[in-house]
Formats: C-alpha cells, sequence, structure tokens
C-alpha cells in the first residue's frame, strides 16, 4: 500500500536507519490511516481530537496558530517526509496544538503514539529504532521552537527579515534560493503587518542587499545581513 510513497518515506526522519523492504513490513503492521485532503483544507483543527503523529506523503501544508485577537502567526511548512503533532504525542494532551492547512492537494497517514512505542506483534527489527528516532525528532524540534522564540524577540523588522533571509539561504547552502511562502505567510510567520514587510523588502532591494522575483531571492550583501542580525 506505501510502496507508492516509498521515496518520501525514505527522507522521513521518523523511519531513518530503517531498510525499505523492512519499512513496508514494519508499516504493514502498524497500519497508519491514510488521508487526503483537496487544496485550502484543513488537515486538524486546534483543539480538536489528537489522531495521532502525522506524516506527509504528498503536497505541502503550513502550522498555524491564532492569538486570541485574532492573528495567525505561522509555526512550520510541511512538505513530503515532514511530521507534526509528535510534541504532542507523548504528553497526555487530547487535543491538537495548532492547525495545519493543505496549500497544495496532499496525502497524509496518522500514526497513534501506542502504535509507535507499543510492543510489535510481529517483533519487526526496526520497531526499536523508531522509538530512538521519535526521540531524536522531539529533542530537535524543542530546539527549532526556541529558535522560532529568537524570531521573535528580534525588535526590528529588518533584524527579523535578515535572520530569515540567512536562514533560508544556509539551508539552501546558496545566495539564491526559493522562499517556502508567499509574502502573506511570511509575514504571518514573522508575526508582522504585510504592508511593512513587503516596504522593508523594497527598500532592502534599493539599497543593493538582496534582490528577488516572485519567490526566488537572492543575497547580495550577506555581511550587511549578517549585522542587521545582530
Amino acid at each position: 500500500m506505501f510502496a507508492q510513497w516509498k521515496a518520501e518515506l525514505s527522507i522521513c526522519p521518523l523511519f531513518a536507519g530503517i531498510d525499505p523492504a523492512e519499512l513496508q513490513i514494519m508499516l504493514a503492521c502498524l497500519n497508519p490511516e491514510v488521508r487526503r485532503f483537496r487544496r485550502n483544507e484543513l488537515v486538524t483543527v486546534e483543539g480538536e481530537r489528537f489522531l495521532g503523529v502525522g506524516v506527509v506523503l504528498a503536497g505541502r501544508a503550513i502550522v498555524t496558530k491564532e492569538s486570541v485577537a485574532g492573528n495567525r502567526v505561522i509555526l512550520a511548512t510541511l512538505q513530503p517526509g515532514d511530521l507534526f503533532g509528535e510534541m504532542v504525542a507523548f504528553s497526555g494532551r487530547k487535543g491538537w496544538p495548532a492547525t495545519i492547512q493543505v496549500q497544495q492537494e496532499a496525502a497524509v497517514f496518522f500514526l497513534p503514539p501506542d502504535k509507535i512505542i507499543g510492543t510489535c506483534p510481529r517483533q519487526c527489527p526496526g520497531h526499536r529504532r523508531l522509538i530512538t528516532n521519535m526521540l531524536r525528532i522531539i529533542s530537535e524540534k524543542a530546539l527549532q521552537l526556541n529558535r522560532k522564540v529568537e524570531h521573535l524577540t528580534i525588535k526590528t523588522l529588518r533584524g527579523k527579515i535578515a535572520v530569515f533571509l540567512l536562514e533560508q539561504a544556509k539551508e539552501a547552502g546558496a545566495k539564491t534560493f526559493m522562499l517556502p511562502f508567499n509574502r502573506n505567510e511570511m509575514a504571518d510567520f514573522l508575526n508582522v503587518a504585510r504592508p511593512s514587510l513587503s516596504r522593508e523588502l523594497g527598500r532592502m532591494k534599493a539599497e543593493g542587499l538582496i534582490d528577488f522575483h516572485g519567490a526566488s531571492v537572492k543575497i547580495i550583501d550577506v555581511e550587511a545581513l549578517k549585522g542587521m542580525a545582530e
């Protein structure tokens, strides 16, 4: 059943180090529920019943939270192979901690926590590796959330933009890269007003610090951006 998503599952950190053939046997044992979603459809809604750790098999989605004032903040983007819900899976909470909305038609499977840490009826040798992977993922996610807090503590808009662009360049391994968000989503992620973001990006382009066309961005003056990020 999961053979069609072999490539996506091979890059999923939950299954790192598990042989592909063994993984197919393990998934048949775990039998996760697969669901499909249309563009803009909600995969989860904050506060609704938690279904289990999710794995994106196809498509793209964003993780969002809404403040008491009704302002949306984007916490992360999800691509094929990415997980969500791992931070709450073993917390004892019964509801989703955030809302997830599909940006491109998607397929997702849900794996209840008890299937991850429970005894495997077939004694799959990769099951212990699965548990080890989950512990590492939760630790890394905690570090990512700490980085998100650092974004929110930067006082200036230009500083927020500089840090964000430098991080995207680092992930891409190049000064030219594609943004994971559109302009509205980037504003939500940085927790700033969209018009202010657009104006500041325009000023940075006019000053020769960056260049951009659509979602493609090129950092021209890396050192200047590093100075703004301090």
